[in-house]
């Protein structure tokens, strides 16, 4: 009830400064409140895309009146309340965050406006065009209406090279062939802007290495007509360098691989592949580091090549800074040809290096403790750019508060050793060029994991991984694991433990398949990099298949069993996920993000169901944050309400997972971001446990069983490191008897601590 009471405190003071006294009072005597202007089109004749021409148009027209909100001025409001003697600290944050200095009839420049509205009729052919404005005036505001009379715009008739010298001649002659301009288009120029970066970009690709588009000037001729029609002549301007108007090729690629500006004097040249390698010692192989080099002695100048060859250098991990540099040599190959000399300079990053991380873990089931991570890495081990990472990994946990499951704990040992190759290995050598856009790593691992649960068990587990990914463009990246093992080894049960896996076979079945072997594959698409987009979307889809290649080894030991490969249960699924973001950015640092995720997992052949590590889950800080987690579903099931409780110390796991969720990020101040979201998701299974008394099965009632919530975030974003808080309270509680799932809990919050941003 506290919690309700705050919530209409705050509402009704946010609304009642909308609602408050009038700011009429406010204005000066001498003064008119700004309220925008319009903006009226006459024309002779049929415009082509007015209203595209009125938008342009009505980009001038200055200054912007001040915003408005369900007809009032939220922003001048706060203006006027901070101009008081002690406006207060609400007062002054709320006009820090919104406040806006009113804007009024004489700050407005109608006749500057005229003249930027002239200008831009005339840059899109609208010659000898007519402005005027006028006020429109009441007590205390006033607003402005502006006329453009708009005459039949000039149209192209010709457009046509002027003469050149060679061999930029021909190279121009044969670009304007592909030209958007056409005959009758009107005189624009933008498109003649355009038609300049056109023509520089291309030239550019083509060796021009001194060229701008500042040097061609398009000239319009009317004096051949009467009907409003030009000729257009492209030029070049007078005094354009010599060296500006001819290719140039690249005579000498040089290569700096551990490069320091300290100390830049280098001793030793190894030339591979027509390619100048100079370092003092060998730090990275040349035959290695050849295949990320796009540049090529004899080959035209390309700034697209250079910077493909600078974003593959930077993908291999081993390097800081990637400089590319050209010098201009004073011989010329000819007198309509140049020579540039390439420099790569390669600044590595340390070598090794080391990192600690420190956590502190919560988990549904009340266990709690400190995690802590050690990783060492060596980058270019082997002097290919290779890195090796290697992690240790120790947690503790213990379970808090009362009830049956109080005292256990948890204790959890890991060592992970990771190798990444920046090329493929694979039995059969890959042409290089087949990856345009970036070469693709080679990622193997071997990880082996010892975790003790007191009074429950001991679980060994193993897993090894090879495979590969690279990025196909600046959004779509591949990574394919053709080998993927992983083997668990359950020991010291506890008689507690094998009455839970009494009462509950399926989970039973999912620990007693200790071998897992099969491929798996991830694709997304990430728009996310590009943060100057509006509209940003993200998918990412992916496949686990395990037990088809080693059934074909399998062994059955009785009719009746499941096969056997090494004396092991192998466990036989296929498992896919489709993960999808959506971002509307607007305003200043406003965020609306979207996300749906679906995923689904059927056991077959060997398997009656998919391995515990391999279920889904749901609820906790990255998904359905009125819930902790792990602690959502499956389906209704609820422990505390079913007689025949296989307890509550395993997290909830399904092979069904839906999830929806909305957000709203706004900034509150300095790098304290705020957020408003609402969450919904399930989980369920395809076939019925016993255990849960039919209330995991997935259905078409679906809907009806997803846990749903909604909640306020604060978020601590520092260069994009972010420390996020969430509270949450469920509206929507599947658990619950038909009839009382729909309660706003908001009494009861489940407060989520979390590294990054939720999606």
């Amino acid at each position: 009830m506290k919690l309700h009471l705050k919530y209409i405190l705050f509402t009704a003071f946010i609304f009642g400064s909308f609602y408050s006294c009038s700011i009429a009072k406010y204005i000066p005597e001498d003064e008119r409140l700004y309220t925008g202007a319009k903006l009226t089109i006459l024309s002779d004749s049929i415009i082509k895309n007015e209203s595209g021409l009125k938008a342009e148009l009505e980009t001038v027209i200055r200054p912007e009146p001040n915003s408005k909100f369900l007809g009032m001025y939220p922003g001048l409001n706060y203006y006027y309340k901070n101009q008081k003697e002690n406006p207060g600290f609400i007062n002054r944050w709320l006009y820090k965050k919104f406040g806006e200095k009113p804007v009024y009839q004489s700050d407005v420049k109608a006749f500057e406006v005229e003249d930027l509205l002239l200008n831009r009729l005339e840059n899109r052919g609208f010659f000898y065009s007519k402005a005027s404005s006028k006020f429109e005036e009441t007590e205390q505001k006033a607003s402005v209406a502006y006329t453009v009379n708009v005459p039949t715009p000039y149209r192209m008739a010709t457009y046509q090279l002027d003469s050149l010298p060679r061999p930029i001649y021909g190279e121009i002659e044969s670009l304007m062939a592909t030209t958007p301009f056409k005959k009758g288009m009107r005189f624009d120029l933008s498109s003649m802007k355009l038609e300049r970066l056109r023509i520089d970009a291309n030239l550019k690709s083509k060796g021009y290495y001194n060229f701008d588009d500042s040097f061609l000037i398009f000239e319009a001729d009317t004096n051949r007509y009467d009907n409003k029609s030009f000729d257009l002549f492209l030029k070049l301007k007078k005094a354009v360098p010599r060296k500006a108007i001819v290719p140039y090729r690249i005579s000498k690629v040089n290569i700096y691989p551990n490069y320091e500006t300290s100390d830049s004097i280098q001793t030793s040249n190894i030339r591979y592949n027509e390619k100048n390698f100079i370092q003092k010692e060998v730090f990275f192989k040349p035959k290695y580091l050849d295949p990320f080099i796009k540049l090529e002695e004899g080959e035209f100048y390309n700034p697209e090549t250079s910077r493909n060859t600078a974003r593959r250098l930077s993908t291999i991990g081993a390097y800081k800074y990637v400089n590319i540099q050209y010098k201009e040599l004073d011989t010329l190959a000819t007198d309509s040809l140049g020579l540039l000399e390439a420099n790569i300079y390669l600044s590595p990053l340390n070598k090794r290096a080391f990192r600690a991380e420190l956590q502190v873990v919560t988990k549904s089931n009340n266990f709690t403790g400190p995690a802590l991570a050690l990783t060492y890495s060596n980058r270019n081990l082997f002097g290919g750019g290779e890195i090796y990472n290697t992690t240790l990994k120790f947690g503790y946990e213990a379970q808090l508060g009362g009830g049956k499951s109080s005292g256990k704990s948890s204790l959890e040992l890991g060592l992970k050793n990771e190798l990444i190759f920046p090329r493929v290995l694979f039995p059969i050598k890959i042409n290089d060029d087949f990856f345009e856009y970036s070469i693709p790593k080679t990622k193997t691992s071997i990880s082996l994991d010892y975790l003790k649960r007191t009074q429950l068990y001991t679980l060994l587990s193993g897993t090894a991984l090879f495979g590969y990914a690279w990025d196909a463009n600046k959004y779509v990246t591949h990574q394919i694991n053709p080998i993927s093992i992983s083997y668990t080894d359950l020991s010291n049960t506890t008689a507690e433990f094998e009455q839970i896996l009494t009462d509950n076979p399926f989970l039973r079945r999912s620990f007693e398949q200790q071998f897992i072997s099969g491929l798996t594959y991830s694709f997304t698409y990430n728009e996310m990099v590009n943060t100057q987009r509006a509209h940003q979307k993200y998918l990412n889809f992916k496949l686990d298949v395990a037990g088809n290649s080693i059934s074909l080894f399998g062994k059955e030991e009785n009719p009746d069993s499941p096969k056997t490969i090494f004396g092991l249960e192998y466990a036989q699924y296929a498992k896919a996920d489709l993960d999808f973001h959506y971002h509307f950015n607007f305003g200043k640092e406003q965020t609306i993000a979207a996300r749906v995720f679906a995923g689904y997992g059927l056991a077959y052949g060997n398997s009656e169901v998919i391995p515990f590590v391999k279920q889904y889950y749901a609820g906790g800080p990255y998904s359905v944050r009125s819930f902790r987690i792990r602690s959502l579903g499956p389906g209704t099931y609820n422990s505390d309400l079913e007689p025949n409780t296989t307890g509550g110390f395993f997290d909830k796991t399904g092979n069904i997972r839906l999830e929806a969720n909305l957000e709203y990020r706004f900034p509150i101040v300095s790098f304290f971001k705020g957020a408003v979201f609402a969450d919904a998701g399930n989980i369920w299974n395809s076939k019925e446990n016993p255990a849960f008394n039919g209330k995991d099965k997935f259905t078409s009632n679906f809907i009806n069983e997803l846990g749903m919530g909604a909640g306020v975030g604060l978020r601590v974003d520092i260069q994009s490191f972010v420390i996020r808080f969430d509270l949450a309270a469920p509206f929507h509680d599947p658990s619950l008897q038909k009839g009382k799932r729909f309660n706003f809990d908001v009494s009861n919050p489940i407060l989520n601590f979390a590294i990054g941003y939720p999606f």
